[in-house]
């Protein structure tokens, strides 16, 4: 069965991290007029739609996911007429505009949690998460349960003035909705509406699979025996009634509009679990990101089973055609739709991760990634500064420039071994995807006249925008013209072609077929830096046509059942019966 048409599954979606992408007015901090100014080179890179993380005000406590009201614009970015503007400018230019919902929690200085915790009698004290402490045989106060927060400690707050503590699975300052109280739905449902009928063309939904928790909250069980607060996770991940919630959402607000939808999805491997976001008998979301391959170099806690992201670990090839491969493939029959992504606000830079990022392999290791992801069925996002190849800053920036609060509470936890640390921020911290972004090789990067909030890379005088703009080689021509070739190819960028992979056991190609009626489409991968001979095996070759390739002396060539593929070399061959 071939998937049925949508205009998000042909979509180009581009993520923008407002606070590092563009400052119009030099106070160091990225807004939405600085958005607006770059309308045109996204148009031309070939966007579709504009996500933006949260916009929202917010006391940043982590970097917007810290909403203090959902239906206004922080100051720092601009306001609702900026806002409004932006969007004019997108539709004009027949681009849309997804907004980041964030409803498993708010902000503590959000003024429905400010009501909550005013007294116990409050009509919106059921709006959270409370409950009375616990006390032990000496009459010590603990929390009500052993939960461990997300970024470490307690999950639990405790308030001296109604004497009882509140949930949070993130930071002291996000307390979690309680999505129990019919009153908070219909809250978030009021949220999109404002939204949509202003313009929005869709939303992402922030940790959507954790907004309903197992009733009772039992504690966890102990498997780290030397800590006192547990991983939770089996107690708020895909609970009970997530999908009775999700539904209600999509019923009563987003199947009265054309939107695009998709969750996150973190801590979410069974691929059956995933799959009720998404099939679309179950009327839910068009699709989620879920994060097999961003924790595929993620350390496992072999007593917990948490990925530890700060903790690098080695990965091969293989690993990573298992992962692509079983969610190109999986459930295509039904219906199923994935998320394609290598980066995010969440991840360290993925030429840093998944390639090499030195200076003498950046921009081909970049184009190999753009690649990989062109040709994969789903719907494609692409991070600010991806389609540059940025990459991770020097190793040799000091704690101080890290401004995450996973990355600060990381490397304040008393357990972990501070002899490791640095290696593993440089190779993993999500800082790294939250540098501004690298627009010329004037000061700053042409990010702002002002002060940056973060340092710039040191890298930006090489790698910007505006200089590959020039450059018919570039990183950035090169994403160009393999996002043309992907939207002029139904095979690839209607995206609805079947997936085949070739020689699982090579350790350095990576080898894959897409087919769609008459039109079919060979890509060769090579993740290594040594040159390697690689000759197809087990189908027709003849007639296929290299029309993409980081290596320009390639193009156009006819494969002839054996090729020669340089150091971190990818080809992408068509054939039309």
């Amino acid at each position: 069965m071939i998937p049925t048409r949508a205009w998000w599954k042909e979509a180009v979606v581009y993520q923008i991290y407002p606070i590092s992408f563009a400052d119009s007015n030099g106070d160091g901090l990225g807004d939405l007029n600085g958005i607006y100014s770059k309308l045109d080179y996204l148009k031309d890179v070939g966007v579709d739609v504009v996500w933006l993380s949260p916009i929202y005000p917010s006391p940043l406590a982590d970097m917007g996911y810290d909403i203090s009201d959902y239906r206004d614009i922080d100051k720092r970015y601009g306001t609702l007429d900026d806002w409004d503007k932006l969007v004019k400018g997108l539709h004009d230019r027949e681009m849309k505009l997804v907004m980041d919902l964030v409803v498993n929690h708010s902000s503590d200085e959000h003024e429905w949690f400010i009501e909550s915790r005013s007294s116990k009698i409050n009509p919106k004290r059921d709006w959270y998460v409370w409950r009375p402490p616990k006390y032990d045989e000496e009459g010590n106060r603990h929390p009500p349960n052993n939960w461990k927060s997300i970024f470490q400690g307690p999950a639990w707050d405790y308030d001296e003035a109604t004497g009882e503590y509140y949930l949070h699975l993130y930071v002291s300052k996000q307390p979690d909705l309680n999505w129990e109280n019919e009153d908070v739905r219909h809250a978030a449902w009021d949220v999109m509406r404002f939204w949509l009928e202003r313009g929005c063309d869709g939303f992402r939904m922030d940790v959507i699979n954790k907004i309903s928790k197992v009733k009772g909250l039992p504690d966890a069980p102990i498997t780290i025996p030397d800590e006192e607060y547990q991983p939770a996770g089996m107690y708020y991940l895909n609970g009970p009634r997530v999908h009775e919630f999700i539904k209600e959402l999509n019923s009563n607000v987003l199947s009265h509009y054309d939107v695009i939808t998709v969750g996150e999805t973190p801590s979410t491997y069974l691929a059956d679990e995933v799959a009720k976001y998404v099939l679309p008998q179950n009327k839910e979301l068009n699709m989620v990101f879920q994060f097999e391959l961003m924790d595929i170099d993620a350390f496992v806690d072999p007593r917990s089973g948490d990925h530890i992201p700060m903790i690098p670990c080695d990965w091969t090839l293989s690993d990573l055609k298992n992962i692509v491969t079983k969610w190109q493939v999986f459930k295509r029959e039904e219906g199923f739709w994935n998320a394609v992504f290598i980066e995010n606000h969440d991840q360290a830079r993925s030429i840093s991760r998944f390639a090499d990022d030195s200076d003498e392999w950046r921009a081909r290791s970049a184009k190999l990634l753009a690649m990989l992801q062109i040709t994969q069925g789903g719907t494609l996002y692409v991070y600010q500064g991806e389609e540059i190849g940025m990459r991770n800053f020097p190793v040799d920036w000091g704690l101080e420039e890290y401004k995450d609060v996973a990355t600060q509470n990381y490397w304040n936890n008393d357990t972990v071994d501070m002899s490791d640390v640095i290696d593993g921020l440089q190779r993993k911290a999500r800082d790294h995807g939250r540098t501004p972004m690298q627009w010329n090789d004037t000061t700053h990067a042409g990010f702002t006249t002002g002060t940056p909030w973060m340092r710039v890379n040191d890298d930006y005088k090489a790698c910007n925008a505006e200089s590959q703009t020039r450059d018919e080689t570039s990183v950035l021509s090169f994403w160009k013209r393999a996002i043309q070739v992907r939207k002029a190819r139904d095979v690839l960028t209607k995206i609805y072609g079947d997936f085949v992979e070739l020689d699982h056991l090579n350790k350095a190609v990576f080898a894959y077929t897409r087919s769609l009626g008459n039109s079919s489409a060979l890509v060769l991968l090579n993740f290594s830096k040594s040159e390697v001979e690689y000759r197809v095996e087990g189908i027709m070759t003849d007639g296929f046509k290299c029309e993409l390739s980081n290596y320009a002396s390639e193009d156009s060539t006819e494969y002839l059942g054996s090729v020669i593929l340089k150091g971190f070399e990818g080809r992408v061959y068509f054939r039309d019966m």
